[in-house]
Formats: C-alpha cells, sequence, structure tokens
C-alpha cells in the first residue's frame, strides 16, 4: 500500500510541478499524500484515478492565508 500512495503523489507533484500550480512544496506534498492516503484507505487501488482526483482536490482547497 505504501507503493500506491507514493506512485500516486508522485505523479499528481510532478503533474501539479509541471503546470506551476505548486506555492510551499512542503504543503503540497502533505495534501497530496493525506489526500490519496484517504483514498486508498476507502478502497481506491487505481494509481492514476487517485493521481487524478488528489489534483482536483488540490485545485479545489482553499488557500491557506500568508
Amino acid at each position: 500500500m505504501p507503493i500506491l500512495i507514493e506512485n500516486a503523489v508522485q505523479i499528481a507533484r510532478e503533474f501539479l510541478e509541471g503546470s506551476g500550480e505548486i506555492v510551499d512544496g512542503y504543503e503540497t506534498s502533505q495534501f497530496l499524500v493525506n489526500t490519496i492516503r484517504r483514498m486508498v484507505l476507502a478502497g481506491e487501488r487505481r494509481k492514476i484515478m487517485l493521481a487524478n482526483r488528489a489534483i482536483e482536490a488540490y485545485r479545489r482547497r482553499t488557500p491557506q492565508a500568508a
């Protein structure tokens, strides 16, 4: 299971980096890990689906106040 989470996080993070959407790398990583972990615990096992849904969730989140 940790490998699935790690791979999905890597895919999502690389996509978000490539699109220039990451402001805080640490916060983004924590958000992706937590989001993907919750989906895995709910039963999702498709790596690309996990990454895509995490990207969508990242884009919908309320940005942290500076």
